[in-house]
């Protein structure tokens, strides 16, 4: 069974956790799956963090914007709250290329793993996001037991120089570097809390 969290080899790396508790773990079930709706469903991502932050667009594998839930092989286009990239049209591209759900040791997990990726409404293969290709995020939720959690773990986090544009590279050097100096936490923690917020 492949794990969703690759390994730490290269850069940095990040883990965010936020958990609601239930009195039993009946209740803890019926909330996974308020959860995982939430999950799947990442045009509502920047709403549910209640902070000004990146906002995501679901977009299919010819870059068109859809609304649905997220499926294999499906791109998030990012806008974040800063100067934009050339080769992503002012966006930053990521690609879904893990999505599933499993069960291990009597807990639920429902795992989305993206990475960096070119823009696929041009023919340009330069990666269009700060971070270079072998950077992962995986967004997940977890049931154990009486609890509910949020995740979101990012691994191999490096600046993406190689896009052959000096001026996208010295952006993403500087965007990198920020979000690796925890520019990006706020961020994540407001979208993990917004996952498992019980109303």
């Amino acid at each position: 069974m492949e794990n969703p969290i690759p390994s730490q080899e290269h850069g940095n790396k990040l883990d965010i956790i936020e958990k609601a508790t239930f009195k039993s773990s009946e209740q803890a079930c019926e909330f996974y799956e308020v959860a995982k709706e939430r999950l799947v469903d990442v045009n509502h991502w920047a709403e549910i963090s209640n902070l000004p932050s990146a906002t995501f667009h679901l977009c299919d594998s010819t870059g068109s914007e859809v609304n649905r839930h997220v499926k294999l092989g499906d791109y998030f286009k990012i806008n974040i709250p800063a100067p934009g990239n050339s080769t992503g049209d002012g966006f930053d591209w990521v690609k879904v290329e893990y999505i599933e759900e499993q069960q291990v040791n009597g807990s639920d997990i429902m795992s989305i793993r993206v990475r960096p990726a070119p823009n696929p409404t041009t023919p340009d293969p330069s990666v269009a996001h700060f971070f270079s290709d072998r950077a992962t995020s995986t967004f997940q939720i977890r049931r154990v037991d009486k609890e509910v959690l949020a995740e979101v773990h990012g691994r191999n986090e490096e600046p993406n120089t190689d896009t052959g544009s000096l001026i996208d590279n010295a952006r993403n050097s500087v965007v990198g570097l920020g979000a690796t100096l925890g520019m990006s936490v706020p961020q994540w923690k407001g979208l993990v809390a917004g996952l498992v917020k019980v109303y």
